[in-house]
């Protein structure tokens, strides 16, 4: 069995490897410079973790799903979505991704984790407070338990999958694409950077680059928020641009 896994601040990596130590699957990261079509290969079982945006799958695991599609016919499919509020149809959405009949899903389900959208108003810094993280990774602990005793008996749940899950994601599905785009175009450094290149080797998508003691970036965005997240001196805003007043820096297994 396989787990892999996009987590842009912390989150998705949190469940991923929660399931992998229980279930004894391997588990890495889409980041990874490994031959990710030979571990594919090898398994009957793969599942598929990451945060969910606008009820829809982020870009940079919707193009690594495209580069290994191949490898992933006639496989069965476990999707985890990591979620602040609720995600609609989030993990049923990953299955668009693949032709009809493409893969056998077993099971999908979605885990509330700590906001990591910190920079928005209405979104409070209580929502990442030591407290809240603790709650929910509480929370989250106990439904794998029961999500993996589920797949080692043979039940088949599929979260998102019914009509009003359906619903619920085409809500706000409509706000993905403009939000990437709005990203793209709108990453704004402020003067307090210091060009200490942490954005520079840690974005996921090699959004940012340093010329001439400036750092810049390449509209290369699929909006998971570590830069916002792990600026040592709050200096970058994506898409949205309020005051970054705290940072999430993730949770630890």
């Amino acid at each position: 069995m396989l787990m892999l896994y996009f987590s842009g601040t912390g989150n998705s990596k949190y469940i991923a490897e929660l399931f992998s130590r229980i279930m004894g699957a391997s588990c890495h990261s889409i980041e990874e410079d490994i031959d990710f079509d030979m571990l594919i290969s090898a398994e009957e079982t793969i599942g598929f973790c990451y945060p969910i945006y606008a009820s829809r799958v982020p870009r940079i695991m919707r193009e690594f799903v495209v580069k290994h599609t191949k490898q992933l016919k006639g496989k069965k499919l476990i999707i985890f979505c990591t979620q602040m509020i609720f995600s609609g149809d989030g993990a049923r959405a990953f299955t668009d991704l693949f032709p009809r009949d493409h893969m056998q899903v077993v099971c999908a389900e979605h885990f509330y984790m700590p906001n990591n959208v910190t920079n928005v108003a209405i979104l409070p810094d209580w929502l990442i407070s030591d407290g809240m993280i603790t709650k929910l990774t509480t929370k989250a602990q106990r439904k794998m338990q029961a999500v993996c005793s589920d797949i080692q008996s043979g039940k088949v749940k599929k979260r998102g999958f019914c009509c009003g899950s359906r619903m619920l994601g085409l809500m706000q599905a409509w706000a993905l694409l403009p939000m990437e785009r709005r990203a793209n175009k709108s990453v704004k450094i402020s003067e307090a950077c210091n060009t200490c290149g942490l954005c520079t080797s840690n974005c996921p998508m090699k959004n940012f680059t340093i010329e001439s003691d400036t750092i810049t970036h390449t509209h290369n965005c699929t909006v998971c928020y570590r830069c916002v997240n792990e600026c040592p001196k709050k200096a970058i805003t994506v898409a949205y641009h309020g005051k970054v007043n705290k940072q999430f820096k993730g949770v630890e297994l």
